[in-house]
């Protein structure tokens, strides 16, 4: 996936520079943990080893069509309250980004003719699924109210370290309901509070992927602070897609930093964390350059920094531990497709999911997962042209032994069986194929340097909420984590909020 205009690096960096701090990975984390320092005063080095940021928040061009790396529902726009992070990490480096409202977060296509839009609306979106529960109408009201409580304790706070002790006693006393609110459900999960309200077992399932399509696990594994947040965030802020594309997003925090005085450098892969009595002091690249700083951040996976950057038999108990609850969740197969207008129905919604069978929901194929961006930004294809994303969970285990021409025959089945299913919800796709291209975990992994292109960390088996997350510290003195496998997890909002919390962190420790 090769863009076809890769960005320079800035002209000033030499390895003599001794900076405040190192990112190691330019993907949302990475990029708000720099800005965040780089607009307190802090000399940041962002290292990035592709040719343009923002990790699986990228995009590419392809015969006209500019694609997204990863999905196009995008949350933490919103222009009110404090959870719209990415609103708040763009101006606090002076850029802004237009933004597109999208009016239905997902059309779910799911067994037994269950179809349900979720609308930007909240009571629109009670009153169509309750039409379709009307038993249950009440306990849906009860759920996604108490899903309300959570985001307005999260909403009335500004969201920083949960590690600093001084940010946590002045939140206490300015909002100490909403932090004791935040404590109690802190150990629970989406599915424990979903049972307390609902019996319908095909509701219950319905929960089940509603917290499945952000989470990749169903309502029991995921932790209730981040359902509270999304259930609700989208129709507060709404999902708002950036006017140009995802890629946008790091693009404006790229420059954003450099207008700050602080660094990127592309092409740059990182080999070693440096370590002297102990303390991450610096890094080397493949190149032999080393850079030093106060303080290192790795946006990579804590699978890749422990195992990789770092000597494996000498991980961190803590590490160790961490890894005996998490596990890496599936990577995805994905089709870039451009289609011509007309395959697409009017009134079709920018996001759909696509599941035949509850009991293949976690399957690999089972659950598809398609994005249309150019229902909301038309410029993102030729005239008369639309892109469709569509992905679905792959593990990397039935890729990487493959010869190239096995692999060439199995992405070209895989992907047709895609187009298959799609053909269920958009008759004429496949005669209206324009373009077509396939990513498959070694893709992911290849391009996000991502150990066997995993999306993210997910639970091995039922956890307490979130108290099992780590923070942005780790055991090593001076080295520190952000993005996906730290507090509070997957989404872009939600690396996000690791970056703000990261740096905050990194700014006390520096008297920033």
């Amino acid at each position: 996936m090769t863009p076809t205009s890769p960005l320079s690096a800035a002209s000033s960096l030499t390895p003599s520079t001794v900076y405040d701090a190192i990112v190691i990975g330019s993907g949302i984390g990475g990029l708000v943990t720099a800005t965040q320092l780089a607009s307190k005063g802090a000399k940041v080095l962002v290292l990035e080893s592709y040719v343009i940021p923002g990790g699986s928040a990228g995009y590419f061009d392809r015969a006209g069509y500019h694609f997204d790396v990863g999905a196009s529902m995008i949350f933490g726009f919103g222009d009110k309250g404090t959870t719209n992070l990415l609103t708040r990490a763009l101006e606090a480096v002076n850029v802004r980004l237009e933004t597109i409202p999208d009016p239905v977060q997902i059309h779910y296509h799911l067994p037994d003719n269950l179809e349900v839009q979720v609308h930007r609306s909240y009571e629109n979106f009670l009153q169509e699924l309750g039409d379709r529960f009307p038993h249950e109408r009440d306990g849906i009201h009860k759920f996604y109210d108490e899903c309300w409580q959570v985001f307005n304790c999260l909403n009335a706070m500004e969201l920083l370290s949960l590690e600093e002790p001084r940010y946590l006693m002045r939140v206490f006393f300015q909002h100490p309901l909403a932090c004791l609110g935040l404590v109690k459900y802190l150990p629970l999960n989406a599915g424990d509070i979903a049972r307390k309200y609902i019996k319908d077992p095909e509701l219950l399932k319905f929960i089940d992927i509603e917290c499945y399509c952000w989470s990749v696990v169903p309502a029991d594994l995921t932790p209730m602070i981040n359902a509270g947040m999304v259930f609700s965030d989208r129709h507060y802020g709404g999902i708002n897609y950036p006017k140009g594309g995802v890629g946008k997003i790091a693009q404006k925090l790229v420059e954003g930093l450099e207008n700050a005085g602080s660094e990127i450098r592309y092409k740059a892969r990182v080999r070693e964390i440096i370590l002297e009595n102990g303390r991450a002091v610096g890094v080397k690249l493949i190149s032999g350059e080393e850079y030093r700083a106060k303080r290192i951040v790795s946006n990579l996976t804590r699978w890749d920094t422990f195992e990789k950057l770092l000597p494996s038999d000498k991980m961190p108990p803590a590490e160790r531990r961490w890894q005996q609850r998490y596990q890496k969740s599936p990577s995805f197969l994905s089709l870039h497709l451009g289609v011509e207008a007309s395959v697409l129905p009017p009134e079709t919604a920018c996001h759909h999911i696509i599941l035949d069978n509850w009991e293949k929901m976690e399957e690999a194929g089972g659950t598809i997962f398609v994005s249309i961006p150019t229902l909301l930004d038309p410029d993102l294809a030729p005239e008369g042209y639309h892109i469709i994303h569509t992905f679905t969970p792959h593990l990397i285990d039935e890729w990487k032994t493959l010869s190239p021409p096995e692999y060439e025959e199995k992405k070209e089945e895989a992907a047709w069986k895609i187009i298959d299913r799609l053909e269920t919800i958009f008759p004429g796709l496949d005669a209206g194929l324009d373009y077509m291209e396939v990513g498959t975990p070694r893709t992911h992994r290849r391009f996000l340097g991502r150990q066997d292109g995993t999306y993210g960390p997910i639970p091995q088996r039922k956890l307490m909420g979130l108290l099992g997350m780590p923070f942005n510290r780790t055991a090593i003195p001076g080295l520190y984590c952000v993005g996906d496998s730290t507090f509070p997890g997957q989404g872009l909002n939600a690396v996000a909020f690791s970056g703000f919390a990261c740096a905050h962190r990194i700014a006390v420790d520096l008297g920033l």
